[in-house]
């Protein structure tokens, strides 16, 4: 979701991948928590991780199933700490951001909730689309009745003219994949040198031969275009109404909302959209007449309203921020404060011990540190199991075609005997390694003695570096940089194993990328092969195959499968975590009176 590669989303509209979409295992959560209500919230427990299945024509018909107990009318209020870093759909590219989205815009696909399950239909689309030579031409057919918030149709050239945004100066840290599927290209910054966005006229691979009609011409198959087309990337945007810098202040909406004041770093507000039909939309619903966002409370003190019902706490809810570990505790206990926490799985995403490839070179070092890292005192200082699972795999249950394993099995307290035998093993001997962290909380502070002291007892010292939030990626991810190790959480940017290999573990790609600068001509031999497999089924299966391959070499050292524990007030209705975004869905809430 955000620029941490790998991403968060599920496979293609081929008939093979139809099969593949129905396995067991998991990207979400669907009930609201201990105890929140969402839609058919007892369908599913809280943290269970569901992979995406793959909806039907009907399916992609409107209106949106309702929430069940469900009522119109009030006004939600969203507290979050921080405004949002964009509103332009081509610029948005954050979990929580593509969520709340969805209440002011709309995309060619997109996930449907029911009972906690998601299920990729089509939003704009009258499906997840039709694709033909061998997955080089994908075809999308809008709806009738789509319109924007002025009451004028929405049409292809809409959809086309937002993609070929994509490609613009300004919007270099969106979502690449338009820019470099439709040009054959590396990168973004190659793909622009082909085609600079709309000044520089029409993009051919684009095709738009009547108002209802989209298609897409690709160089290579691509698979994924459907779970592409779910990004907020694919949003329309009208020539006439962008405004340039300001649209990412107010896009205009074709949800069921519409913005009408946003003070930035404030507040946002938004009304219902008068011309936004629910026959039309299987995604959303149009419950509360409307939301008020604030920006800028402490979320200690959100969370105290709410869990105490002082003030406006019972109509408020978050959608970004997480209970304070202060009150965890407490709420946990309470059974009344219990039913407020709104928990479960965070999307695809996982955290992971990085280890830097570059510098720490011998396997044997590598496996030992995957031994030494103690993972149950980690999780324990950060927060306890309500943060995740352990996990085994470099990818997440959620993703599409997962398969667990465990190729170095050891104790979640880890193994300080097994570690040394490695280390005796090693080529090269070690005795000091680096670690950084974020130093902005007091836990993380801790876990840097926790690991110091774990590998202090395997004869290693582990020199910490704290840094500042706002420089660490840029301080640990350049080359030269002298860190042997990092926390990191990422997720694909949608649930197949398609943006996970290919765009993290390839050598030639670039430090921000491939962070860990993992380097290996066989994967990377395969991964140029799997390229090119047009059919959803064999390329998922063939990525799941080679993260065995990769994870042999211990690049990094897996850790958690991460959850989400939100909060809402006792008045809110309809609130659980998206199964595939990873935070509290704003479309499905509703106020239990007002």
């Amino acid at each position: 979701m955000a620029r941490i590669r790998p991403r968060s989303t599920v496979v293609p509209a081929l008939a093979t991948a139809a099969a593949l979409l129905m396995c067991s295992c998991s990207a979400g959560a669907g009930k609201g928590a201990e105890g929140a209500e969402g839609s058919g919230a007892t369908a599913v427990r809280s943290g269970q991780r569901l992979t995406a299945t793959l909806g039907t024509a009907a399916d992609s018909r409107g209106p949106a199933p309702a929430v069940s107990g469900a009522r119109s009318g009030g006004t939600v209020k969203v507290a979050n700490l921080n405004d949002y870093s964009h509103l332009d759909p081509q610029k948005i590219y954050a979990g929580e951001a593509y969520s709340t989205s969805l209440l002011w815009g709309r995309q060619l696909t997109q996930y449907q909730v029911v009972d906690g399950r998601p299920k990729l239909v089509g939003d704009l689309a009258t499906d997840t689309g039709k694709s033909s030579d061998g997955g080089r031409t994908w075809t999308y057919r809008l709806k009738d009745g789509v319109a924007w918030e002025d009451g004028k149709p929405i049409t292809s050239a809409h959809i086309k003219y937002g993609i070929e945004r994509t490609f613009a100066p300004g919007f270099e840290l969106g979502p690449t994949y338009w820019p470099e599927w439709l040009t054959d290209s590396e990168d973004r910054s190659a793909a622009v040198k082909k085609y600079g966005g709309p000044e520089d006229g029409d993009l051919k691979a684009i095709e738009t031969p009547d108002d209802k009609t989209i298609v897409f011409r690709f160089p290579k198959p691509q698979s994924d275009v459907p779970y592409m087309a779910a990004q907020s990337s694919s949003s329309p945007v009208r020539e006439d109404k962008d405004t340039g810098t300001g649209y990412d202040v107010r896009p205009f909406a074709t949800g069921p909302y519409k913005i009408v004041e946003h003070k930035q770093n404030q507040s946002l507000t938004l009304e219902r959209n008068p011309h936004w039909k629910a026959e039309t939309d299987p995604i959303r619903h149009q419950y509360p007449e409307r939301f008020e966002f604030t920006f800028g409370k402490k979320t200690l003190n959100t969370a105290q309203e709410v869990f105490n019902a002082r003030g406006a706490g019972p109509d408020t809810v978050t959608t970004k921020s997480e209970v304070p570990p202060e009150l965890y505790a407490e709420a946990a206990r309470d059974p009344k404060k219990k039913e407020l926490i709104v928990a479960g799985s965070r999307g695809a995403f996982t955290s992971d011990l990085y280890i830097k490839n570059s510098r720490v070179t011998d396997p044997e070092v590598r496996k030992a540190i995957h031994y030494l890292f103690p993972r149950e005192q980690a999780r324990q200082v950060l927060g306890g199991p309500r943060l995740g699972d352990f996990a085994t795999t470099l990818s997440s249950p959620a993703v599409v075609g997962w398969k667990k394993y465990d190729l170095y099995p050891v104790k979640p307290t880890g193994d300080i005997e097994k570690a040394k035998e490695h280390l005796a093993r090693a080529k090269t001997k070690v005795t000091t390694l680096t670690y950084a962290y974020e130093s902005d909380a007091p836990e993380k502070d801790r876990l840097a003695q926790v690991l110091v002291d774990a590998f202090a007892k395997a004869g290693i010292k582990l020199v910490v570096k704290p840094l500042e939030k706002a420089t660490f990626t840029n301080e640990v991810f350049r080359g030269p940089a002298p860190y042997d190790m990092w926390l990191s959480t990422n997720s694909v940017d949608w649930p197949t194993p398609a943006t996970l290999l290919p765009d993290s573990f390839h050598s030639k790609l670039d430090a921000l990328a491939n962070s860990i600068r993992y380097a290996n001509p066989e994967v990377d031999k395969e991964l140029e092969r799997i390229a090119g497999i047009g059919d959803a089924r064999q390329k998922a299966d063939a990525l799941i195959a080679l993260e065995r391959t990769v994870m042999k070499d211990v690049p990094v050292v897996p850790f958690l499968y991460t959850s989400v524990s939100q909060f809402r007030g006792a008045n809110i209705g309809g609130a659980a975590i998206h199964p595939i975004y990873g935070s509290i869905a704003a479309a499905s809430l509703y106020l239990k009176k007002s």
